[in-house]
């Protein structure tokens, strides 16, 4: 029997061979999840922004409150070698140039009435991100651009299933230079901080270990998903993530065939890199439109018309095995 199959709410939508979108209440269908299934939630929910936005984004005083009920049974789900990723986006007070501390009391619900640990904090720094709030950037000129998203990377236990090494990062020119004549350019000695990194230092491990800064420019225009959306005159989720963002943290945290699990899955970016990293995947999101639309990750090799007539038939009630 598949994951999917054991719940008792909510729509099935699509399904691959690996898993399955449904439409419906993340509230009920996370309750539904038996204990210790989940090797990874990856998520990103509506943030609490002064403007409303079609896809539903809760007050800032009553944000945390809301959102640990979510996450409170996302635990109950987790293995004990399991994780919980959740990307929370900034945002400041109404009508002053003073920032919400909503995402950090998030945390700190998380880990003292939640029991989970911060296993670490990751920043997603998004280059091509539009200067806002406009009043306090792009007019008065009082504050410089956000364009850095909190990421708290939750465990169960003290320690979680992770490889970082499966997420290495291709060197620098200079570490490449490094590489090619290590006596050229570094001779083993101890630094003044007393760290000796010995004759390893130009060892090629195939890439340098990547920091908790994670720099991916949100501004695929041209990926399959909104070429189909534009093909299709219609209109995507406005809030996406880009795919390198889940796809790190699901390479680092899981293996193949493991279960990974977004409650707030919107476009689905989450199920789509899960998918093609051969992990075991439910996306959960309460919008029938966002998750017939998000089918269009999943049928990038069908012509326009058949991509229009899938999501039609999501939309009409079917659910399609793709």
């Amino acid at each position: 029997m598949r994951t999917y199959e054991l719940l008792s709410s909510g729509r099935l939508c699509y399904a691959t061979d690996l898993g399955a979108q449904i439409c419906g209440d993340s509230l009920e269908l996370l309750a539904q999840l038996p204990a210790d299934s989940v090797d990874l939630f990856m998520t990103s929910p509506p943030f609490p922004l002064l403007r409303k936005k079609a896809y539903g984004n809760e007050d800032q005083e009553v944000y945390v409150a809301w959102l640990t009920q979510f996450v409170k049974l996302a635990r109950d789900a987790l293995k004990p070698t399991g994780s919980l990723v959740i990307d929370i986006g900034g945002a400041y007070q109404r009508g002053m140039p003073v920032r919400s501390l909503h995402q950090f009391r998030a945390l700190l619900a998380f880990v003292d009435d939640l029991d989970y640990r911060l296993a670490e904090e990751f920043y997603w720094h998004n280059p091509a991100k539009l200067p806002s709030p406009i009043e306090w950037v792009n007019k008065r000129k009082i504050r410089a651009k956000d364009s850095v998203n909190t990421v708290w990377w939750l465990s169960k236990t003290d320690f979680p299933k992770s490889d970082v090494s499966r997420v290495r990062v291709p060197y620098s020119e200079s570490m490449k230079r490094l590489l090619k004549d290590p006596a050229k350019y570094y001779q083993p000695a101890l630094r003044d901080s007393d760290h000796d990194i010995g004759d390893a230092f130009g060892t090629d491990n195939g890439g340098a270990l990547p920091s908790n800064l994670l720099s991916f420019a949100n501004s695929q225009s041209n990926d399959s998903y909104l070429r189909a959306i534009k093909n299709l005159e219609r209109k995507g989720h406005p809030a996406r993530y880009p795919l390198k963002l889940p796809s790190f943290f699901i390479e680092m945290l899981t293996d193949p065939g493991d279960m990974v699990i977004d409650f707030f899955s919107g476009s689905n970016s989450t199920g789509w890199a899960a998918e093609t990293l051969k992990r075991r995947w439910l996306s959960f999101e309460r919008d029938a439109e966002y998750c017939a639309l998000s089918s269009l990750r999943f049928l990038g090799n069908e012509s326009t018309e058949s991509q229009k007539k899938s999501v039609q038939q999501i939309e009409s009630g079917e659910s399609l095995i793709l």
